[in-house]
């Protein structure tokens, strides 16, 4: 078997072993019985188990963030941005991406060497999201009072939350998208009042700033 199909079906086993075991199922064993080759192939290519699982997150979003790059891009408003959001949500609880990052976050409470690999595949996220809050936000009046990077990280921070949540309270979570979904009409209508009504909110916004 070539080494990158190797490679790859030890990522791709990883990730499913994350997914349907969560993280104290994950072994050299197991994954390796999910890839179908010997377990020595794990620390032949990776060196260990951590290091595969980093390599793994890494793999699963770029290859998950890829399919909806095109849509990042689409997004003009906050409110397009939010039912992307919602859309993505659905789209990865099903596909349980956001589920294997959750499982790293609570391993990485006890296992600092997995914390790199969680950061890693968040960022790729973060990342897409900051882009897209950056631009929804050029010509909002909020956007000179909006660290947009923070705001990402907030967001990324928030989706893996409600990914958990919705899994022991399903209509909170769906309440949680609705709150935020307010909040974007309450932009959108600022964003849409006259220019002296924008430039006295810019004012205010200074003064509490």
């Amino acid at each position: 078997m070539p080494v990158a199909d190797t490679r790859t079906k030890l990522l791709e086993a990883a990730l499913e072993t994350l997914k349907e075991h969560g993280i104290a199922g994950v072994s050299a064993r197991t994954i390796a019985t999910a890839a179908g080759v010997n377990q020595a192939l794990v620390f032949y290519h990776f060196g260990s188990v951590d290091q595969l699982l980093a390599a793994a997150v890494e793999h699963g979003s770029q290859q998950r963030i890829a399919l909806y790059r095109a849509r990042f891009a689409a997004v003009t408003t906050l409110r397009e941005l939010l039912d992307l959001g919602r859309a993505l949500h659905a789209e990865e609880r099903a596909e349980g991406t956001v589920s294997a990052l959750a499982q790293l976050l609570a391993g990485g409470q006890t296992d600092r060497k997995l914390a790199p690999a969680t950061t890693t595949g968040l960022n790729l996220w973060i990342e897409e999201v900051e882009q897209a809050l950056g631009r929804v936000l050029a010509k909002s009046p909020l956007a000179e009072f909006v660290d947009v990077t923070g705001l990402a990280k907030a967001t990324a921070a928030a989706f893996v939350g409600l990914e958990l949540y919705e899994g022991v309270d399903p209509d909170g979570a769906n309440q949680a998208f609705d709150a935020l979904e307010s909040l974007a009409g309450l932009v959108t209508a600022l964003e849409d009042m006259g220019p002296l009504v924008r430039r006295a909110a810019r004012a205010k916004l200074r003064r509490h700033s």
